[in-house]
């Protein structure tokens, strides 16, 4: 097997894949298949993108976030959805990364325009189940998804 490189081509071919998703979000995976043991990839973000606080219950799911370009806000949440930690990653913040253990309640919201960022945990791949979804918040396909995402940014303005 070869070794592969990664360069500032695919950084910016995911962000501007990102730029036009759906989502406002794009990844590519560094591991060949789900059932790999360890997964990696990059992802690229807009700041118009919302993904719904989760937590991963499986013990050897810590998830470790890594940011290469611009920012991102992390969020961490109690089980009622009361923010208990925010930091800023990347460009500006106190940290470039951040190792999120199991069962923690978190978001993330990208604070600038084509943030890319690296991310990490342990294989196989599964779908979230729904108690590791938070019912406090908004679904991603929700009308209140936009609302909410506003609201996690404002947590980091000045």
């Amino acid at each position: 097997m070869l070794s592969r490189l990664f360069d500032q081509g695919l950084a910016t071919a995911l962000c501007e894949l990102s730029r036009v998703a759906p989502r406002g979000r794009a990844h590519h995976c560094m591991h060949g298949a789900d059932d790999e043991a360890v997964h990696r990839l990059f992802v690229a973000m807009q700041p118009g993108s919302y993904i719904q606080p989760h937590r991963h219950l499986d013990p050897l799911k810590t998830e470790s976030l890594v940011v290469l370009q611009g920012a991102l806000g992390f969020i961490e949440f109690d089980g009622s959805g009361t923010v208990i930690a925010r930091s800023v990653l990347g460009k500006g913040g106190p940290g470039m990364g951040i190792d999120i253990p199991p069962g923690c309640w978190h978001g993330i919201v990208a604070l600038d325009t084509d943030t890319l960022f690296f991310e990490t945990k342990a294989g196989p791949y599964r779908a979230l189940m729904s108690q590791e979804r938070a019912a406090w918040a908004p679904r991603e396909e929700s009308p209140a998804a936009g609302k909410e995402l506003l609201r996690l940014q404002s947590l980091f303005n000045a």
